[in-house]
């Protein structure tokens, strides 16, 4: 499968433009390296919006499931540096989704990444899943390595707030997600596979978006 593990913890975040540099001297000198190292974590891989929103996007694979809830997962949560406190008080518009990986197909990830954001209907999961995993086979699609679905869990996909809201009706979406080696080719493939109003049986699209690798970080790396 060419994600790594079974999990995989989304965030995306706008930053004001005055905070930019700091943030993005945090994410990179001390952030990304911490949360690789926490038990079960394999890989993080940071993203630039290309032409989306919010503009800075990070994918963390895990091992399992189990270890976006683990206790050695949320003792680090629950004890953030100084510098972290810091720029997490920044975040502006945060999605943040802990999911499983249902689906995932072809070989290889890439410099570029679709992301679509669904929201299924009630009792449609099932359906959405079945309608999609024909869709993600990229072997038909230039410059497309590998696609992939990755499924909210309602309960721990929630921003890291002291007052989150009540009802998040986002909580329990869904992200395709695609590698490509260009945006191009992310824009090719969106407008092959995943547009129109039947393009998703089952569920309705939210947003989408493609966005550049930055850098990334293996277990191995450090």
């Amino acid at each position: 499968m060419p994600l790594a593990g079974k999990g995989m913890l989304l965030t995306s975040m706008h930053i004001d433009p005055s905070d930019e540099a700091d943030f993005n001297r945090w994410y990179d000198r001390e952030h990304l390296l911490e949360r690789v190292a926490i038990e079960g974590f394999l890989e993080a891989r940071r993203y630039v919006a290309h032409q989306g929103s919010p503009k800075y996007l990070c994918l963390y694979s895990t091992a399992t499931f189990d270890v976006l809830d683990s206790p050695t997962y949320r003792t680090a949560l629950m004890n953030p540096t100084d510098w972290s406190k810091k720029n997490l008080a920044r975040f502006k518009n945060m999605i943040r989704a802990v999911a499983r990986i249902t689906i995932s197909r072809g070989q290889g990830r890439g410099a570029a990444l679709g992301i679509i954001r669904l929201r299924p209907a009630a009792g449609s999961g099932d359906k959405l899943r079945s309608a999609l995993r024909d869709k993600l086979d990229p072997e038909k699609l230039d410059g497309i390595l590998s696609m992939h679905l990755i499924e909210n869990d309602p309960v721990l996909s929630k921003p890291l707030t002291d007052d989150p809201p009540v009802s998040d009706p986002g909580a329990g979406d869904w992200f395709v997600l695609i590698d490509a080696t260009d945006v191009n080719a992310v824009a090719g493939a969106i407008a092959a596979r995943f547009t129109g109003p039947a393009a998703f049986e089952g569920g309705i699209q939210v947003s989408a978006g493609s966005y550049k690798l930055m850098w990334d970080l293996a277990k191995s790396d450090i």
